[in-house]
């Protein structure tokens, strides 16, 4: 039976959770439409059967992700005092999600970090933990991913879009976040930069995960809240309780984990073997959006590897990270960590 502080932490959990009240169950939807668009040239047409199509798609893209996550760099950058725009290698059927929108925090040196927010954060998410590292010598640019904040389109209230019960809009959602942050990275080694990390926070740290296994510029990775499958995540979060109601009766967690294995960490360890990035893994000991099982798979599989990392583990949850004082101890272990690495 769990313990006083622990049931103590889980009542705090959900006490935060339900602070959104916006959540809907949207429809299921194979989205195969949003695939066609990004589809292996080798893979055959539409048959009819969505599922085993997306399947496809997925053995596909997992057979050369280097191909997959491939892109043609922007050249429309526009720095306007501290905000940065540029189209999005990787465009949808909705405008406003088509540019991409970043804060430029810079600290005068060579060393700069892209940093992507969690799940739904609003424009300002992260801002203060750019402003530290900073104060650590790093400069920051924080991006927003596809459908967040300025760049979610006006009949949404969350970024649904990016996590949803629709398999082939949440992939091409991954996909666009980590050639958007691709691209965040060559106007930094534009700007002169050569030292180049990534950071981060759940959501963040997936696409944080699959940017650095395939672009070899990043030299050091803090991963803020891990987990080895994005379908596991979506199914037994706390957060996501309304994107698994959308799949009820129509696809299993098995069968999600395989359809989500081209956006899932997962499928990408081969590709960080030989390179020597230092990674800092951090999970919380109550997480009830990345379970600890799944955070423990992650540390597990960087240690069998042999993979450079660090670990350190909060004494909360997911939502209380963000909650003094676990963010301060959240905020200083990663800078420290990229400080002394980058």
């Amino acid at each position: 039976m769990p313990g006083i502080y622990a049931r103590w932490m889980d009542r705090w959990e959900r006490r935060l959770a339900s602070r959104d009240t916006n959540r809907k169950v949207r429809p299921f939807d194979w989205g195969v439409e949003w695939l066609q668009t990004i589809a292996p040239p080798s893979l055959p047409p539409l048959n009819g059967n969505c599922g085993a199509w997306v399947h496809s798609f997925v053995t596909a893209a997992l057979a050369d992700s280097a191909a997959f996550y491939s892109y043609t760099p922007p050249t429309d950058y526009r720095l306007d005092g501290a905000h940065l725009t540029f189209s999005t290698p990787s465009p949808c059927p909705f405008p406003e999600n088509n540019t991409v929108h970043s804060d430029f925090f810079p600290a005068g040196s060579g060393r700069a970090v892209v940093v992507l927010p969690q799940w739904n954060a609003g424009q300002d998410g992260h801002a203060g933990l750019c402003r530290l590292l900073n104060r650590f010598g790093i400069t920051a640019l924080r991006m927003s991913m596809a459908y967040h904040d300025r760049r979610m389109p006006g009949h949404l209230e969350r970024a649904d879009y990016h996590v949803s019960s629709n398999i082939g809009r949440t992939i091409h959602a991954g996909r666009q976040s980590v050639v958007d942050a691709r691209a965040c990275l060559d106007w930094l080694e534009g700007r002169g930069y050569r030292r180049l990390g990534i950071l981060g926070t759940s959501l963040g740290s997936c696409i944080a995960f699959i940017t650095a296994a395939h672009d070899t510029r990043i030299r050091v990775a803090a991963y803020n809240h891990v987990s080895m499958n994005f379908g596991d995540v979506v199914w037994t979060g706390l957060s996501t309780g309304h994107v698994r109601d959308g799949f009820s009766g129509v696809v299993s967690q098995d069968e999600l984990r395989r359809y989500w294995a081209i956006i899932s960490p997962a499928s990408f360890f081969d590709r960080m073997e030989g390179r020597a990035i230092p990674s800092l893994l951090v999970w919380a000991r109550h997480d009830s959006t990345f379970l600890p099982v799944y955070s423990r798979q992650v540390i597990a599989t960087f240690q069998a590897r042999g993979l450079p990392h660090q670990v350190f583990t909060l004494p909360c949850g997911h939502y209380t990270t963000g909650q003094f004082p676990f963010n301060i101890m959240d905020g200083l272990a990663m800078c420290r960590f990229l400080g002394r690495n980058l």
